[in-house]
């Protein structure tokens, strides 16, 4: 899946987040990705806290609108005194942006089901890339606002991460300190699921590429070796960096037993046809057809008569839990054809009667509050709400949805960030209990 990314340089992100008061902007809709259209921009944006809207004209124009309320298509007017249009000109990055607040006793902005209306200017208008703008609510001089050029070439809206953002108490309880983060890791090495002829159960990762796959296996393997390390290939690139499927043994240490699971990496998912990891695949591996080191095929599915293809799988070659791996800061830019995809694939597994987690990866690039302090993970309003839409999204539990940090720019262990993962290890530990448990029941 190609990344949706932010048409602001970072000069010109600094100057909003200067007027705004807030550290980052968090880019949710893109017009020229996601369409000139009122109902998906609410579908990205609605019950998104604050946000900002970015537009541009042909005419260099940057300018937008920022409020502190939520969009929730009530039909309503709003008072909002945090609410205020700005404007600057991407050739003149150092003059002061023009700041509009709305008149005394004026609405200033109206919650429709349209793209973002407020009243003097009206953004998306008419689902088509162009500005109604009438000064009243807000008093200004359109040549100054947008040189009263109203078409468009671009229009987003970004979440704005700044302060207020946290809920009162947890929604989920988590010990942060080391005695916590020893008892997990005994836990997790003493872990029996009580069938003798799986030495190490498996468990498949599967995501949207970039999602952190493969990051969270060399994340996994860094807390049990002591120091972080990079096993698997990882990266950014637009396509997947997996290429091949790979099962990897994780060890207590250097010299230590190897973990009771194998964690199982799988091409990144993508939009396209003959591209990333596809249904037969997926299905293959399900079953325990598909060994190790298999080099992907995106046109071509793993055939019978491959040499790749092991004809008799026994339970210990089967995946015995699915692990969909998502980018928080993806949550709301996810097209409705990755969402099938995956949808697609969990079908799947339920038919199989495999169990299926969900781990949210890049909690603290997602949200700044929790990158500032990873103990409020489960305090920060954002990451409560992605986990919300996931869950609907994927037809999962909350329950099974399962925030991490994984390692990547750091050098050294971080203890925080190790409770966050081994508690998705656990996490994984019951869901193949439960696959053990349904598979007991089955041959009594």
């Amino acid at each position: 899946m190609s990344a949706v990314t932010s048409r602001l340089s970072r000069q010109q992100e600094q100057k909003i987040c200067s007027m705004l008061g807030c550290n980052r902007l968090s880019l949710l809709f893109k017009a020229s990705v996601h369409g000139y259209s009122g109902f998906v921009f609410h579908q990205k944006c609605d019950q998104q806290g604050p946000t900002v809207t970015v537009a541009y004209n042909t005419s260099g124009y940057i300018f937008g609108a920022y409020t502190g309320r939520d969009f929730a298509q009530t039909n309503q007017n709003f008072t909002d005194d945090k609410a205020f249009l700005f404007s600057f000109s991407e050739r003149e990055m150092k003059k002061d942006p023009l700041r509009v607040v709305s008149g005394a006793g004026q609405h200033s902005l109206y919650d429709g089901t349209g793209g973002p209306y407020f009243h003097s200017l009206v953004f998306l208008y008419n689902d088509s890339a162009t500005v109604y703008s009438n000064p009243g609510n807000y008093d200004f001089d359109p040549v100054e606002m947008h040189g009263n050029d109203l078409q468009l070439v671009e229009c987003e809206v970004y979440r704005v991460e700044g302060s207020g953002s946290f809920m009162e108490k947890p929604w989920r309880t988590v010990l942060w300190n080391f005695e916590r983060r020893k008892a997990l890791v005994d836990v997790i090495t003493g872990w029996k699921h009580g069938v003798s002829s799986v030495k190490q159960a498996r468990v498949l990762l599967v995501g949207p590429v970039g999602a952190g796959k493969s990051s969270f296996f060399n994340s996994i393997n860094s807390v049990f070796k002591g120091y972080v390390s990079s096993q698997a290939n990882t990266g950014s690139a637009g396509t997947s960096l997996t290429t091949q499927f790979r099962s990897y043994s994780v060890k207590a240490g250097k010299e230590g037993k190897l973990l009771p699971i194998t964690l199982c990496d799988s091409m990144g998912l993508e939009e396209g046809l003959n591209a990333g990891l596809d249904i037969d695949d997926f299905t293959s591996i399900l079953k325990g057809h598909m060994q190790d080191k298999y080099r992907f095929n995106p046109s071509m599915p793993l055939q019978p008569e491959s040499n790749s293809f092991l004809k008799e799988p026994s339970l210990t070659d089967r995946i015995h839990t699915v692990v969909y791996v998502i980018d928080a800061c993806k949550v709301k830019l996810l097209s409705d054809r990755m969402i099938e995809k995956l949808a697609s694939f969990r079908r799947k597994a339920n038919q199989m009667e495999v169990p299926q987690l969900v781990l949210l990866t890049k909690v603290d690039e997602a949200c700044s509050s929790v990158a500032a302090d990873l103990k409020t993970v489960y305090q920060s309003l954002y990451i409560h709400k992605m986990v919300q839409e996931i869950s609907a999204n994927l037809g999962v539990s909350m329950s099974a949805v399962v925030p991490v940090k994984n390692y990547s720019q750091e050098l050294e262990l971080d203890p925080q960030t190790d409770i966050l993962l081994l508690n998705a290890v656990i996490q994984m530990l019951r869901a193949i209990e439960t696959f053990f448990d349904d598979l007991h029941q089955e041959d009594n």
